[in-house]
């Protein structure tokens, strides 16, 4: 059987963008005499369309998408993609694979699994499938599964989340091969998860594995697409580009034998490609076009201006300088270096007059000076700037802000937390050091002097954030234990750190909650990142 693995991005909620796009690939398929063609998850109206679902007008655009638009096209290809289904009869909605052919629905299966953990909500939406049964196509059994329902192996995970396992049923039942629909968002690792997961399903079950993922960037999600297929004896065989779409052709019968799994390695690269996808895609489904970005001549923004670059082009980023009377020489320098590296426009706006206006104004009862009030003031004029260009000119702004800042409050609400998408809110400090230096693997566009300064907000005469801070090495495996990890601080403290840091750096993240809830939404490329993946109240007591 030819099989195509078609790996879209869609546009949540573009239900004919989306079916234009999946239809002339069908188009595409036909031209390559192929059987079947295989969409993602919710392919028609992208993943995760949230609350969209709720909208009755939105299920029965979709509907009538499927009837007059994919029915027709399926008179000579099988077409197996994602929809949410309504019953007509209970009126519950259901997260479904259908199989088109000959004009005809041949077969559903609806997903089973339903995930409610991290960045997953699906029980607020669908109703869980009650079996599984394989479709019947050109006198082959395909098992259909969903996303998740592949993600409960005993035998992998040495545990089940699940009391079902939907690909151990199909295969009891006789499917002779293990499709996947998925719809599965992008963490640094996960494609080798994934590979080593799937690789293992199809040798326990002697069975042909094909995972078809969406590709794309929606809202803090991003998608890397990475589909693949595996042998019966689980080698892989097929695999489509990681963060862009793709059309790949899988030929059952010709297929075996040859392992790709060497080819697949995961290092910073992907992150930066990840982020790249992220910005692109948010400033497309948005309708921005240009980003503004604050240039302070520091490792965060110029991170920051060289991923807008490759995304989105250098003529659509503009970098503003806005020196105090703080700021070092060497940092404007700096700023002005990378701005010409990177080919785009900067602008120079010194601040020094209007704090110098607020100083003035807001001191008049009191001789405090250089305080924490005084530091957060000229990153909240630096914000207001940024974003008096966003209005005037049509910029969004990229905030600079990077995951260990964000989570011990080491940031200023309105000022260096303005924006509308914050690129490195879940990048700690030591990963945008390293990508950096991917930046500058082939020639210097990050100015070295920003590689080997002490990181500093400049807020203060000779601050450095060690001031306030650990050193970030310190600081990011004390995070990741807490975060990611979901450590204890005496599980974390028995690794060798102070007990007394340990438990200094809790209570600021945890005080810093407030501030979180209010900062853009942010590109998420770590297994738990700020976000709708982790939901902590505001106001608690430990």
């Amino acid at each position: 059987m030819k099989i195509v693995m078609a790996q879209i991005n869609p546009v949540i909620g573009d239900i004919g963008y989306n079916v234009d796009k999946m239809l002339k690939l069908v188009g595409k398929a036909l031209e390559k005499k192929a059987h079947l063609i295989v969409f993602p998850e919710l392919a028609v109206i992208g993943y995760p369309a949230r609350d969209l679902l709720l909208r009755p007008e939105i299920v029965n655009r979709i509907e009538n998408a499927l009837r007059e638009n994919i029915l027709p096209a399926s008179s000579h290809i099988g077409i197996l993609l994602g929809a949410p289904v309504k019953d007509p009869l209970s009126e519950r909605l259901y997260n479904s694979s259908l199989l088109f052919y000959d004009g005809s629905v041949v077969g559903r299966q609806d997903k089973m699994l339903l995930p409610n953990y991290d960045v997953f909500d699906e029980s607020r939406y669908f109703q869980p499938a009650e079996e599984c049964r394989p479709f019947i196509f050109q006198g082959r059994k395909l098992g259909v599964t969903i996303c998740e329902d592949i993600w409960n192996d005993e035998d992998y995970w040495n545990h089940c989340r699940y009391e079902t396992d939907p690909v151990k049923e199909l295969v009891a039942r006789g499917a002779e091969f293990i499709i996947n629909l998925s719809a599965s968002p992008y963490h640094f690792g996960k494609i080798k998860q994934r590979t080593d997961m799937l690789s293992a399903i199809a040798r326990k079950h002697q069975r042909c594995v094909i995972y078809v993922n969406q590709v794309g960037g929606n809202d803090e999600l991003i998608f890397d697409g990475s589909s693949l297929a595996f042998d019966s004896g689980g080698r892989l065989i097929r695999q489509c580009k990681s963060f862009q779409e793709d059309f790949v052709i899988l030929d059952t019968e010709l297929s075996c034998g040859t392992d790709l799994t060497g080819s697949i390695t995961e290092d910073i690269g992907y992150v930066y490609n990840a982020l790249i996808l992220g910005i692109k895609d948010y400033m497309f489904k948005t309708g921005f076009r240009k980003a503004v970005i604050g240039l302070s001549g520091g490792i965060d923004s110029s991170v920051t201006a060289a991923l807008a670059v490759s995304a989105i082009g250098k003529e659509n980023v503009l970098g503003i300088a806005m020196p105090s009377r703080y700021s070092s020489q060497e940092s404007i320098i700096d700023a002005r270096n990378l701005a010409r590296n990177l080919g785009i426009e900067i602008r120079e706006i010194p601040i020094e007059r209007v704090f110098s206006s607020y100083l003035d104004e807001l001191n008049k009862s009191c001789d405090l000076s250089q305080d924490l009030a005084e530091e957060n003031l000229q990153a909240r004029i630096r914000g207001n700037i940024l974003m008096f260009i966003s209005n005037r000119e049509e910029y969004l702004v990229l905030s600079t802000g990077n995951k260990s800042e964000m989570a011990v409050g080491y940031s200023t609400l309105y000022g260096d937390m303005a924006g509308g998408l914050a690129v490195l809110a879940d990048v700690p400090k030591t990963m945008v050091y390293e990508l950096a230096r991917h930046v500058n693997c082939d020639q210097e566009i990050i100015p070295h002097r920003i590689l080997i300064k002490p990181p500093s907000a400049e807020l203060k005469p000779n601050q450095v954030d060690e001031d306030s801070l650990p050193k970030y090495e310190v600081l990011d495996k004390i995070l990741k234990a807490y975060i990611e990890e979901n450590r204890t601080a005496a599980e974390i403290t028995a690794q060798g750190y102070d007990h007394s840091l340990v438990q200094e750096i809790i209570r600021r993240l945890e005080r810093a909650e407030f501030k979180r809830h209010q900062s853009p939404p942010g590109l998420r490329v770590t297994t738990k990142a700020f976000g709708t993946g982790r939901r902590f109240p505001i106001a608690w007591r430990p």
